[in-house]
Formats: C-alpha cells, structure tokens, sequence
C-alpha cells in the first residue's frame, strides 16, 4: 500500500463523519439566496487566444480552469467542464466552451478532487498536451488512457520551451473513492517564463499556512490566483479552504503585484454563495486599505493582456 501525503508541519485535515453529518444538519437550517451570478465578458477575444503566440494573457474560464498564454505556449489549469458534481449544479456556464479553445500545450493539475480533476474534460481538449500532476496521480491518467505525463513532488520544476513550471506546496489533501485518502499529493503551481523574474502563483486549493510565506521566499510573484470560496462553515472548512479574508492575507504574505480571486462561481460546494464571497473580500481589502487596481475581479471569459 502507498504512504499517505501529508501538510506541512503534518497538519492533519481531521474532520470526522460525525462532523460531516453535524454540518448536514447545519445546512438544513440555513436560508441562503444564490441568485446572483458572476456575469459573462461582453467581448470574448476567442480569435486572439487561438493564434496569440507572443503577448502574455490571461483568461478566467471558471472555478479553478484558467487560459494562460506564456512564452508562446497555451496553459490550462484544473480544466473542468462538468455541468454537475455530484449533486451540485453548476451555477454558471464556463467563460469559453471547450471548442473556443486554443490548441493546449500545458495542463497543471492541483490534486485530485472532482472539482479541480475532470477526466472527460480532459480527453476533450484541443492538443496533445503535457499533463503535469501531482506525486501518485499517474496511474490514473494512464487508466483513462492519458500516458503524456509527469509527476512533481513539492518544489520540483520542469522547463518546457521559454517557461518553467514549479508544483509549490497547499495545506489540503486528496480523495476519489472511499479508499485512496491522501494516496496521491496535492499543490499549487508557480509558472514563469525564462528571463522575467516575476511568476504567476495558481494556488490550487489551500488553507491558511505557514507555506505561503516560504513560498515568497523562494519566488517573486506579480499575479495570485486563489481561491475565495468553499469557507463556510468554517468550523469544517478552515484547515482545508481560506477564508475571503485570509485570501487577503496571503496575498500580502506572498508579496504579489495583482490578486485574481477564483473558486466562488461556479459550484457551491461550502455554504457560502458568491455574493457572500465578494463582499467579504471586497470589505476586507477596503478594509486594509489596499490598492483599488490591485485586486481584479474577472467576468467569466474575460481577457488579461499583462507584461510581467
């Protein structure tokens, strides 16, 4: 049998079942208006992404799936589709549709979950991509017939043409089946073209940790993609998912020039809604005092041409 993964610090996610059913009965007893949605880009540059080979870009498609344009290569992480996750619906329909994409040069994978790993999308992409995943996962890839792979362990990298790609430690954990619990590792990516010193921090999924200041340590970032959602309760979620607020937080720890939040949208996976999740982090900023240009709320299918 494999070892088990674990945190930094060996922190270890330790809700029970008792825990998930209690949060069950929480949940029954809670009035929550979904109505809102984060809405869709007006102008959609799908012609640009699929023949841009030169200006950096930025896409948010939905939850944790962005279009990242670098060094001449077509990036996608946590590429999900799925309309329905077990029984929650998606909320919005994604930024682009898989047939608007780009040729896939790159696919970064943060862990295992069914939001963030979709093997149908997967097998739909436009390409042959290079699927780089976390430590474990391969066997998996293989089985669903996806052999162009390689795994990372924590601050492992790999260059592919003017970009490197570094699998940077998450405080979370890892589950497909009743029987593969932490079996295979999770992360975030940390991704830069050669000769620009700043990179692009895709965090996966990650409580709050001590992991994100040794990250700064170890990298300048200009652009932090995390996540805002799946926080409440927070009595269940807080090893696994920051909160708005500790998003905040660790955007100031890592130093970075630009904060996108993700991971709000599309699925409600916590107790939180989306709106819930933007105001908070809306209060949260204002409340810090922070740079109204730094923080950059995407629409669905919105563009970012950058320079770092």
């Amino acid at each position: 049998m494999k070892d088990k993964f674990k945190n930094l610090d060996d922190i270890p996610l330790n809700t029970t079942l008792s825990d998930l059913f209690r949060w069950r009965r929480e949940r029954k007893g809670k009035i929550k208006d979904i109505s809102f949605r984060v809405p869709q880009a007006e102008l959609k540059q799908i012609d640009f992404l699929k023949t841009n080979k030169k200006q950096p870009s930025l896409t948010w498609v939905g939850h944790a799936t962005f279009l990242i344009q670098l060094g001449g290569l077509n990036i996608l992480t946590d590429p999900v589709w799925a309309q329905r996750l077990g029984t929650a619906k998606r909320l919005v329909l994604p930024g682009l549709m898989l047939t608007e994409l780009p040729q896939i040069d790159v696919v970064l994978i943060s862990h295992n979950h069914y939001d963030h790993l979709d093997f149908r999308s997967l097998r739909k992409l436009a390409g042959d991509p290079t699927f780089l995943i976390p430590k474990g996962l391969g066997l998996s890839f293989s089985r669903k017939g996806l052999k162009n792979t390689q795994e990372f362990q924590w601050w492992e990298d790999i260059k592919l043409g003017q970009v490197s790609c570094t699998f940077v430690p998450a405080q979370h954990w890892s589950k497909r089946s009743l029987w593969d619990t932490n079996r295979t590792l999770w992360g975030g990516w940390m991704i830069k073209e050669d000769n620009i010193n700043k990179s692009i921090y895709f965090v996966g999924d990650s409580g709050y940790f001590r992991g994100f200041q040794e990250i700064a340590n170890r990298f300048t970032v200009d652009i932090f993609l995390a996540p805002i959602g799946c926080y409440e309760p927070e009595w269940f979620m807080e090893i696994q998912h920051i909160t708005p607020e500790q998003a905040v937080q660790a955007y100031v720890d890592v130093g970075a020039n630009l904060f996108i939040p993700m991971h709000y949208e599309s699925f409600q996976l916590g107790d939180d809604t989306p709106q819930e999740a933007l105001d908070r982090l809306i209060a949260e900023w204002g409340r810090r005092q922070h740079p109204a240009n730094a923080l950059k709320l995407f629409k669905l299918g919105e563009t970012l041409v950058f320079n770092l």
